[in-house]
């Protein structure tokens, strides 16, 4: 099939104009990037978003690869000399994968069957007699076929033989196959049963002891935790559909005739379905059916990922990050504004130590001596009771605000590569700790150093396909660091590596050369890094932003191929870039249609003005301080019909799970997440959102809360504090006396 057919398939499949997808398919095979079509060529795809390029990207990838099979399969029959043209038609009308596999079976390379060795004993013909159904001798017929030689004794192995062939036949048959297929899609039933002896060893799969529901309505979470208990030999699994159903579905294909070849027949159709249909059907539904359940598990991930790394962030602020602990203490850190680390210490305001006073003295000197103006706790453990530590500081001032940080990946991180290679003069309990504090500033710069799978928003994520998750994580982490984009002289390799068209490699030259040479002045200067081409610097340099570069629009999101189009716009108004910049008025002289050109139409020029108003503006949502219920600490303070705040820390197809600040999160089921019937938990919640819940119930011994957001509705709550800057001369104490120098810096902060 040609490749403007695919085009056309593709266009009519996603319902999107064929020239669109032809100049999509275009520049992907060029090497563009999703993120870089999506943003910088939206002329040539028609303003198309990520997400249908994507699909453009993945549609063709597979007809590209059926178009392969076909080719081959084609090659390969032909080469037996068995192709003609009724079966060439039938191939090339093939539509699916499936289909063209049916059509190959039967002359697949094939193990030794029973149907081989039949036909190796000479009864084919006596197969094909009964198939033909021309002549009801077929006692008489098989008789022919008695041979001592090839080892055919009677009339009954005669017949058995032949009914080995028409099994095979008919198993491999595609029109039955499709027959059956469907049947199952329309009726099987996935029936789960605990093996005997496993009941307690397999407690936890205790739903699905003796379970049975509608195969392609088994919702995914449900299916990877069977395959799991199957897995684990807990479970049997069996797929299922009315077996006189399917064989009277065949009999009515195969069989037209009365008499002694219509009961041969049967016999031969349902020791074929038993034999080899039915399992080959079902091991088909199997493999089918985990795969959606796996793509369903993959996009809820992916989703989850997305709203954790464009989580709000709290901006350059100076920030004392805390990991808390109790026997080892809270490891406490100063970062600067830009995240460097200042100071670390230990504090151990908790049990055993409980040095609370000088644990105090600690924070204040700390968020006097380095400005701190926010921090950032760690929401493992000992974490509420650290909250409550800091809180009840009574002279801390109050626009320090105090923000829960999630640790999900945090340990990993600590003890990562990435982390060495970062703090090698460090333990990990620094590193979880900057983590920490980092997060809080900048959760998508800190979060692309930890692998997507640590971060624990997903769900089954061990029971998918681990390339598969690892690309979508990939593709993801790419579309939001490109989405924000990347200040260049103060990234991370990691972040990076994640920039359009760079990689991990490039973005190691990218920090070696800053490093050598000092920050970058200029965009251009990026194609004297080594392995720089025009086509990477063509894909990455959109993305790039330097704060103080010597061109105004080094800055902002404009790409370098369109400074021209300003800088004329800047003449024709008789100004310079930085006025059009920052004069709203001046922006509404510029007549677009006059700069429109054959690659840089209105879309383009519309997206130019945008930026010029917002400069390298964030696209993640303003940061909104968020509070805990400071009367609920542990799973025991929670009583049913409890109204409490919480941030939602996962979302799965059967619920989200919500962090109510007890150590354990609280389920909030699909059926209790709105008082509407809710079809995708994704319509209502994201990872991260502030939401009010009720308590429904709770079990303290197996910690588990059951939650509702039935008359809820989201929390609005905000910290209603006003910022001020934090300003207190450093002074020098005693540490030896820990009482009179605690005094001493309280009545500091009270002046």
């Amino acid at each position: 099939m040609s490749e403007a057919k695919l085009y056309f398939k593709i266009a009519d499949l996603l319902k999107i104009d064929t020239r669109d997808v032809t100049a999509t398919v275009r520049l992907l095979d060029e090497g563009g990037t999703v993120p870089f079509i999506s943003r910088y060529r939206k002329e040539a795809t028609g303003g198309l978003d990520e997400v249908q390029i994507l699909n453009i990207r993945d549609e063709i990838e597979r007809l590209r690869q059926l178009e392969q099979r076909r080719e081959s399969i084609l090659k390969s029959i032909e080469g037996q000399g068995k192709l003609n043209e009724d079966l060439k038609g039938k191939i090339m009308d093939a539509e699916t994968l499936s289909k063209l596999e049916d059509l190959y079976l039967p002359f697949k390379p094939r193990r030794r069957t029973k149907a081989t060795m039949a036909r190796e004993k000479g009864l084919e013909p006596l197969a094909f007699f009964i198939l033909d159904q021309k002549n009801n001798n077929v006692f008489d017929e098989a008789e022919k076929f008695i041979s001592e030689e090839k080892e055919v004794k009677s009339v009954m192995e005669a017949l058995q033989g032949a009914r080995d062939i028409i099994a095979e036949i008919m198993s491999e048959d595609a029109t039955v196959r499709d027959i059956i297929r469907e049947q199952f899609k329309r009726t099987a039933k996935i029936k789960s049963r605990v093996i005997k002896g496993k009941e307690e060893a397999g407690e936890k799969f205790e739903d699905y002891f003796e379970w049975e529901e509608p195969l392609m309505l088994c919702p995914s979470h449900r299916m990877l935790a069977m395959r799991r208990g199957e897995k684990e030999d807990i479970l049997i699994l069996d797929i299922i559909i009315d077996e006189d159903n399917a064989l009277a579905s065949i009999e009515k294909k195969m069989i037209t005739s009365r008499g002694e070849c219509a009961t041969q027949l049967k016999e031969a159709i349902a020791e074929g379905y038993k034999r080899l249909l039915q399992p080959g059907i079902e091991a088909e539904m199997r493999l089918l059916t985990k795969q959606q359940a796996e793509e369903k598990a993959i996009i809820v991930f992916a989703d989850n990922l997305r709203e954790l790394l464009l989580a709000s962030p709290l901006g350059q602020k100076a920030i004392l990050g805390i990991d808390p602990g109790f026997k080892s203490g809270c490891k406490v850190v100063a970062l600067n504004k830009q995240g460097k680390l200042l100071e670390e210490t230990v504090i151990y305001p908790h049990e055993p130590q409980r040095k609370k006073t000088e644990a105090e003295m600690v924070v204040l000197v700390y968020c006097q001596k380095h400005n701190i103006e926010a921090i950032a706790i760690g929401n493992g453990t000992a974490s509420r009771e650290t909250e409550q530590f800091i809180k009840n500081i009574d002279i801390l001032p109050k626009e320090i605000s105090v923000i829960m940080v999630s640790e999900a990946g945090a340990s990993v991180y600590s003890a990562s590569d990435v982390a060495r290679e970062e703090f090698p003069e460090y333990d990990l309990t620094v590193r979880g700790a900057i983590s920490i504090g980092r997060r809080l500033a900048d959760p998508l710069s800190e979060l692309v150093k930890v692998d997507p799978k640590s971060i624990g928003v997903g769900q089954y994520q061990h029971d998918v396909d681990q390339t598969h998750l690892k690309n979508k994580l990939d593709e993801v982490v790419a579309s939001c660091v490109n989405s924000v984009g990347v200040e260049l002289n103060t990234a991370s390799k990691q972040l990076l590596s994640y920039v359009a068209g760079i990689g991990p490699t490039l973005a190691q030259n990218i920090i070696e050369y800053r490093n050598q040479k000092g920050p970058f002045k200029s965009r251009k200067d990026l194609m004297e890094v080594p392995r720089m081409g025009e086509k990477v610097f063509e894909q990455a340099a959109g993305f790039l932003r330097i704060r103080n570069g010597n061109h105004p629009l080094d800055k902002s999101a404009v790409h370098p191929e369109s400074y021209h189009i300003v800088e004329k716009m800047a003449a024709d108004l008789n100004t310079s870039i930085d006025e059009l910049m920052t004069d709203k008025e001046l922006r509404k002289k510029i007549q677009l249609t006059k700069y429109v050109t054959e690659t840089a139409g209105i879309l383009t020029l519309k997206d130019i003005v945008s930026e010029l108003e917002k400069p390298g503006r964030d696209p993640r949502k303003a940061f909104e301080a968020f509070s805990f219920d400071e009367h609920v600490h542990e799973v025991k303070d929670l009583h049913e019909g409890m109204r409490l705040p919480g941030i939602v820390t996962n979302v799965t197809n059967f619920g989200a799970f919500v962090d109510v600040g007890v150590h354990q999160d609280g389920l909030v089921h699909i059926s209790q997440l709105a008082d509407e019937f809710v079809d995708d938990p994704n319509k209502i919640v994201k990872v991260g959102q502030q939401v009010w819940v009720t308590v429904s119930e709770v079990d303290v011994k197996r910690k588990r809360i059951a939650l509702s957001m039935k008359n809820e509705g989201l929390s609005t709550q905000k910290n209603s504090n006003q910022k001020t800057k934090v300003a207190v001369k450093e002074e020098q104490y005693d540490p030896n006396d820990m009482n009179s120098a605690l005094n001493a810096l309280k009545s500091k902060f009270k002046k």
